[in-house]
């Protein structure tokens, strides 16, 4: 909040501002080659399709600094409605670079993480959508069961399947 009453005071004082306070993360944006094929790939995990749209024109270049552009997106939110996944296909500019099949200790995007409850059967159903484990399922103590797949597009998505009732913040709380 600006402190116009100090301002109106003493003119040469500095404006105040009121620290700005997290409120939420809204979204992850992922630039894909096909919207239709990975928005089947995100709600076969369980996201819906929240709304398609053109973001386009000399405005939304001064947000991204790439000048006039032309994006196709789609938003997908997750069941509980407090996470976003937007989706996003470049017409202009073209993409420049490509990293999506990076090893998981690239550097930048590493990977979404999506809590399940049959790790199992939705690795079966993405399958089908092409998806291929990385690794291995594997269970970390009586908590997780744990997977990386590379999903359409060669997006890596980590699938996690709780066991029990402590979770990765007990884990931290702890150590």
């Amino acid at each position: 909040m600006l402190n116009l009453a100090a301002t109106e005071r003493n003119p040469k004082k500095d404006i105040t501002m009121e620290k700005s306070k997290l409120l939420q993360m809204h979204n992850v944006g992922i630039v894909v080659e096909s919207l239709d094929k990975t928005i089947d790939f995100f709600s076969e995990i369980g996201l819906k399709l929240e709304g398609r749209a053109m973001v386009e024109g000399e405005w939304a270049g001064r947000v991204t600094g790439l000048g006039n552009q032309s994006v196709e997106i789609a938003m997908m939110v997750t069941p509980d409605g407090h996470s976003r996944l937007e989706l996003s296909r470049f017409l202009s500019p073209a993409t420049v670079a490509d990293h999506r099949t990076a090893p998981v200790n690239s550097l930048g995007y590493l990977r979404l993480m999506f809590t399940v409850d049959n790790i199992d059967e939705l690795v079966a159903r993405l399958s089908k959508h092409g998806a291929e484990l990385v690794g291995e399922v594997v269970q970390y103590e009586d908590m997780y069961r744990l997977c990386y797949i590379r999903g359409t597009e060669g997006l890596l998505i980590g699938l996690a399947e709780q066991l029990g009732n402590k979770t990765a913040t007990d884990i931290l709380e702890n150590s």
